[in-house]
Order: C-alpha cells, then sequence, then structure tokens
C-alpha cells in the first residue's frame, strides 16, 4: 500500500485531494490544525487514514507530523504540500501589518519548505528509494490578484522551491511537481460567486470549478512513475479572468 501525507487536510482542496487518494488505495496522512475537520476527513476515508494536529509553521509539528507518518506506515511516497493561508484582501500594500506578512511567510512558503525537508529525510533513506512531491501553488503563482502581495509573493516563491526541490530531488529519485488551481469552489471561493475585485477597480463574479477537478489532477500527478514528472499542472475554471489578468 502506498502512503500519501496531505497538508490542510481538513477543508477545502486538502479534503478532496485527502479522499481521492483514500478512494484510490493510498493510506493517508491527514494534517491540519483543526482535529475535529481532520477527524471528519478520517471517518470519510476510512481505517487507512491517520488524523494529526499540525501546525506547519512550526518546524517541530511538522517533525513530529512525518515522525508519525513514518512510525504508522513506515514509509512515504507521497507529499501534497497544500496548508496555505492569505492576508484580507481589502488591505492595501502599504497598510499590511509585519504580523499579517509574516503569517502568510510562515504558512505557505516556510510551511512548505519544512515539510519538503522532512519529505526528504524519508524518501531518500526508505526502500524502495524516492517518492513525489505535489506544492500547492495558485494562478497566484502566475499574476497576482489586487491587494495580494503576501499571498502572491509566497506562491512565487513556491515554484522556486518547486523547481529547486525537483533539482535536489533527482538524485534520491524524489520527483517533485506543482499544481497550479484556480477559482476551485471551496468554502473559501463562496464569496467568488457574489464579486472579486478586478485589476482595474471593479468587483465582479467570478466563475467557479467542481473542487473535484483538482482531486483528480492531484491522483493522476501521484500516479506516474518516478521516471516521469508532471513538472507543473495549472486546472482553473475555464471562463475565470486568468489569461489578461494581471
Amino acid at each position: 500500500m502506498k502512503v500519501a501525507l496531505v497538508t490542510g487536510a481538513g477543508s477545502g482542496i486538502g479534503k478532496a485531494v485527502a479522499r481521492a487518494l483514500g478512494r484510490e488505495g493510498y493510506a493517508v496522512v491527514l494534517a491540519g490544525r483543526r482535529r475535529g475537520a481532520l477527524q471528519a476527513t478520517a471517518g470519510e476515508i476510512g481505517p487507512n487514514s491517520l488524523p494529526v494536529e499540525t501546525d506547519v509553521t512550526d518546524p517541530k509539528s511538522v517533525a513530529a507530523l512525518f515522525a508519525a507518518a513514518k512510525e504508522r506506515y513506515g514509509r512515504l511516497d507521497v507529499l501534497f504540500n497544500n496548508a496555505g493561508t492569505g492576508a484580507p484582501g481589502t488591505i492595501n500594500l502599504e497598510d499590511l501589518a509585519v504580523e499579517q506578512w509574516r503569517a502568510v511567510v510562515d504558512t505557505n512558503l516556510s510551511g512548505v519548505f519544512y515539510c519538503m525537508q522532512e519529505a526528504f529525510r524519508i524518501m531518500k533513506a526508505q526502500s524502495p528509494r524516492g517518492g513525489r512531491i505535489i506544492n500547492n501553488g495558485s494562478i497566484s503563482a502566475h499574476v497576482p490578484r489586487p491587494n495580494s502581495a503576501p499571498y502572491t509573493a509566497t506562491k512565487h516563491a513556491v515554484t522556486g522551491l518547486t523547481r529547486s526541490g525537483s533539482l535536489d530531488g533527482r538524485k534520491y529519485d524524489i520527483a517533485v511537481g506543482q499544481i497550479d488551481i484556480g477559482n476551485a469552489g471551496t468554502e473559501m471561493t463562496e464569496r467568488m460567486k457574489t464579486g472579486m475585485p478586478q485589476a482595474n477597480g471593479s468587483v465582479v463574479p467570478e466563475p467557479t470549478m467542481d473542487v473535484e477537478n483538482v482531486a483528480r489532477s492531484v491522483v493522476y500527478m501521484a500516479s506516474l512513475p518516478l521516471d516521469a514528472n508532471v513538472q507543473f499542472l495549472t486546472v482553473m475554471a475555464t471562463k475565470m479572468p486568468f489569461i489578461g489578468r494581471g
């Protein structure tokens, strides 16, 4: 049985991906801040799941997460680095508090790095050697929304981590790729139906897509043999304002 670890698995994209991996026969380690939400996801997946309350901004918490995964299952085949956050889109760049900036950087960038480090340590030492890391980028890894400096900057940085990890993982048979998602229909994107700020100053509703499209895409990326890698994949609502945005 292959083993996957999903961060931010209590809701939204993380929950959808965790359930999809479970349906494909993976044992799934579920990481997130909210124990109750993780347990609910685990209940949907079944006995081959392990909820672990985790703060990805804390290296010790991340180390404990991966230690728990290794103790329970003995190996790690797939990491989906999904946990993320953003600053309020109503605040201008120059008015953001330092604490708001750091909170996004700590989660979206440092958290991804800490998880990649721990995954590398397990994957390069296990037998059979290697594994796959899939980082959740974003359409914002390409172009920004208004008032999104912390989120956009960290998602651009995730692309750098993906590229560096892909290069540094070669010698260990670790494949690192990235999925860039646009307007998946989750609790976090409900506000898109009523209107999102656009680059020209207007506020207009934006189309969304079923989050299961993301889940299927991640399962596809995970399913490849380690001598093949989806380096970057973009999955988005067809009519969302991406091309021409920014």
